[in-house]
Parts: C-alpha cells; sequence; structure tokens
C-alpha cells in the first residue's frame, strides 16, 4: 500500500493519504460531524472506551479536546487524526499516537475508533497503517504500541494484520466503560515488516 505525508506550516496542514481514506487533525469545523458519528455508534463505540463525560458530545468538550491535541502536537507528545473516506469525505473514525517518549525509548501508544457503520470493511486497516507510517518515517520513532480487550477480536485482528505482534498481558490495563480491565498489549517495531 502507498501512504503519502502532505506536510505544511503546523499540525493542521499534515494530511496522510492511503489509498481509500485520507487523515488530517481534527478542527473545530469537524465538531458537529464527529459529534453525530460517535452519537450515531454510543452503543458500539462504549464498551470500547473510557467513560465518556456527560458533556462529551458537546460544542465547549470538542473545543478542550482540540486544545490538548494542539498542545500535545506542538510539544511532540501526541498526534491526533480524524480519519475520512477519500472519495466523498465522510468522517469515519479517528487514530491517535499518544505518550510519545523520546530519548531511549523514541516510543509511542497508539489508539483507534470507527463508527459501527465503516467497521470491518478495511479503512481501519489502512488508517493504522497510514499512522504507522508517520510514526516511523516522519517522526522517526522506533516502536509503537497498543492494546485491547482480550475480547475485542476485531481489534486484535486488526492489529495482527497490520504487522503488530502480541507480547503480554496487562491485568487491570486501562479504565474501560468505568471498570478497570485487563489487556492485550501489542508491539510493532520500525524494521518489522508490515501489511
Amino acid at each position: 500500500m502507498l501512504f503519502t505525508v502532505f506536510r505544511g506550516d503546523g499540525p493542521l496542514s499534515v494530511r496522510l493519504e492511503g489509498p481509500r481514506v485520507y487523515l488530517c487533525p481534527p478542527r473545530m469545523a469537524d465538531w458537529k460531524t464527529w459529534a453525530a458519528l460517535r452519537e450515531e455508534c454510543r452503543t458500539f463505540l462504549v464498551p470500547w472506551e473510557p467513560t465518556w463525560p456527560h458533556d462529551a458530545l458537546t460544542r465547549q468538550a470538542f473545543r478542550r479536546r482540540l486544545k490538548a491535541y494542539n498542545q500535545e502536537w506542538r510539544r511532540g507528545t501526541g498526534f491526533s487524526f480524524l480519519v475520512y473516506r477519500l472519495h466523498d469525505r465522510t468522517l469515519m473514525g479517528g487514530v491517535t499516537l499518544s505518550n510519545v517518549r523520546r530519548g531511549v525509548a523514541q516510543a509511542a501508544s497508539m489508539g483507534y475508533w470507527i463508527g459501527e457503520r465503516f467497521a470491518r470493511q478495511g479503512y481501519m486497516t489502512e488508517a493504522v497503517l497510514a499512522v504507522v507510517e508517520f510514526a516511523f518515517e516522519e517522526l522517526g520513532l522506533h516502536r509503537i504500541e497498543a492494546a485491547c480487550l482480550p475480547h475485542n477480536d476485531a481489534s486484535r485482528n486488526l492489529l495482527l494484520k497490520v504487522g503488530f505482534r502480541q507480547e503480554g498481558y496487562a491485568r487491570q490495563y486501562l479504565r474501560i466503560n468505568g471498570k478497570w480491565q485487563d489487556h492485550l498489549l501489542f508491539e510493532m517495531l520500525r524494521d518489522d515488516p508490515r501489511l
């Protein structure tokens, strides 16, 4: 697969493009579409995510989210993208690189979500691969980590498909849907083969 990175001045000018998807940092203009997709898929997403605050989908909450994303981007500690279908510019989900560690680690954690009507069609596979290429080729990272709930077959299969390797099991690793839950741990190194 071919992925292209378009870069201008500042984070909002970065665009990752794959065969059927493109990814851009979120902007305030994305709020209504983002909130509508998240609301439409609330039941689908809630079991896999941290508890949503009461105001999770409001304009003000989205503005706070963007402020945090922009601060992380400027510091080089996090890079958030929204995922769009290339042919009609439909918002489908998001991918984030967070907890970027430099120095001797050169590593980051990856998380992602997709709207239910776009799931299991290969879109998130392309999006994850685009962010993997960005992490290794643009950011110069050595390692990307990801985690998923043991019963999240779709996420586990996606990670294995793109080239992540399962490396462990973490008890009560993250607080998901209001409770501490065990997770499978995955990693990919810069020189590992990818899909």
